[in-house]
């Protein structure tokens, strides 16, 4: 899939993450790269204070450098603290984005992935709230293409990390 619009580096554009056909979150970001099939933004965290996951904490302060896709079931956020430390990367198994003279949506399908900013922890995440979602039984075809999209981010993210995947951004 590839909109006719692409977006301007330098200026301003809006995110929205869908779930379930709903906005969950809208919020403003600079745009870095749009090439026709990958769009990169950069936003500071938007979530209203801190997001404690156990393994790493969103909080005020995080930016946020985010690629998605437009042929692609899935979106990968770059995680750093305010001083500039990669605390890692998380990964949304989404629908291939769309882009609009809106902004840019995604549509999380709940299986996530993380990337530890050391590289050295991989996280399955959100596998339970995938398989009770009952998008297997509604949509095979989409289920079966977003746990593609996780075994394909996971062997990346084990055989040496997403550098190479976002490179050229």
């Amino acid at each position: 899939m590839n909109d006719a619009l692409t977006l301007t580096p330098g200026t301003a554009t809006t995110v929205s993450l869908l779930k379930a056909g709903h906005t969950k979150i809208r919020y403003a970001a600079e745009v870095l790269a749009d090439d026709g099939a990958h769009v990169v933004v950069r936003a500071p965290w938007a979530g209203a204070g801190i997001k404690d996951f156990g393994f790493v904490r969103f909080e005020k302060g995080d930016v946020f450098t985010e690629h998605y896709w437009r042929d692609r079931w899935y979106s990968v956020k770059e995680v750093r603290a305010a001083d500039g430390t990669r605390k890692g990367w998380y990964c949304d198994v989404a629908r291939p984005a769309r882009v609009t003279a809106g902004g840019v949506e995604a549509e999380d399908l709940d299986l996530d992935l993380w990337l530890s900013g050391d590289g050295r922890t991989v996280l399955r995440l959100d596998e339970d709230e995938f398989a009770e979602s009952g998008l297997a039984e509604r949509e095979p075809e989409t289920a079966d293409a977003a746990w593609r999209a996780l075994d394909e981010l996971e062997g990346l993210a084990r055989s040496g990390g997403l550098d190479g995947l976002l490179a050229g951004a």
